[in-house]
């Protein structure tokens, strides 16, 4: 069940939406702990000084920014809170722009909007408007001290709010070699059309799709604790490189391909003899022409 995080409220022009903000998602990963091998027992890591040798207590430590190699200055809890952007609920809609010219490169994080006491017509009414314009809008929003760059949208009839990196956080694509070397043919792009194509599905299911190395984790961690010995599964044989991407496209498309249906052989209807006809009436039934 969504968890609420707090509340705020979305500044739309001289309207304001009181709002709440709620997970929306919850990994499900396996989590470990490291465990001594020789008694069995979760161990305690301890913060350890190199300088000074010793194992140092959490209240002697402070924060500090790296401004060269090896050199740092520390700020104290004060002068960090003073640094914090101002405490502020609003979240302020900056612009709208279609979805479409959002790179999903940029989200962070997911959480859900709902309508805050008094908010309920205009968090409709604003749902239902961005829904039909096809718009998202650009915001900020303070959370724990940081300013963030937000983006909400209307999805299945509420409003979403995605949690994005700064521009100067996404690093650049174009220092990646991106094959631009190679010279496509014609026909090797019609083949792989063809295969997006028999591959391709109306929508995206996520139910469709399960985490299958959490559930052979969770089945082997249980088989453990009834004592059972687990059996380690050798790796598949890694795929052999593409050789001829002509061949490999081919063959792909031909695996996509149902194999033909084959009819049977037709089978004469045999006709049946009078002796045949005779043995299967039923017993007790008197032919109509006996006597």
């Amino acid at each position: 069940m969504p968890r609420q995080l707090g509340s705020g409220a979305i500044s739309f022009g001289l309207v304001s939406i009181p709002v709440r903000l709620y997970t929306a998602t919850s990994s499900q990963a396996p989590s470990f702990h490291l465990i001594h091998q020789v008694c069995g027992s979760r161990i305690r890591q301890q913060i350890l000084c190199p300088t000074c040798n010793r194992v140092v207590d959490r209240q002697e430590l402070v924060k500090g920014f790296e401004v060269a190699k090896d050199e740092y200055v520390t700020f104290t809890p004060d002068e960090l809170k003073g640094l914090e952007g101002e405490a502020s609920q609003i979240i302020d809609i900056a612009e709208f722009v279609p979805l479409s010219t959002v790179d999903p490169l940029y989200f962070e994080g997911t959480y859900y909007l709902g309508p805050d006491k008094g908010g309920d017509k205009a968090y409709r009414l604003l749902a239902e408007a961005m829904a039909d314009t096809e718009q998202v809008a650009l915001a900020t929003f303070v959370m724990r001290g940081k300013e963030n760059l937000v983006l909400i949208r209307a999805s299945q009839g509420g409003l979403l709010l995605h949690t994005m990196f700064f521009a100067d956080e996404v690093r650049d694509f174009g220092e990646i070699d991106k094959g631009e070397r190679a010279t496509l043919k014609d026909a090797e792009l019609q083949l792989a059309k063809r295969l997006i194509t028999e591959l391709a599905q109306p929508a995206f299911k996520p139910e469709q799709f399960q985490d299958a190395y959490r559930e052979r984790v969770v089945a082997a961690a249980q088989e453990k604790a009834q004592g059972k010995v687990i059996q380690v599964v050798e790796p598949e044989a890694p795929r052999a490189d593409v050789i001829d991407l002509m061949e490999a496209l081919k063959a792909s498309l031909s695996e996509r391909r149902p194999p033909a249906k084959v009819s049977p052989p037709a089978v004469a209807a045999e006709r049946p003899t009078p002796a045949r006809r005779a043995e299967t009436r039923r017993p007790g039934k008197r032919s109509r022409h006996a006597g």
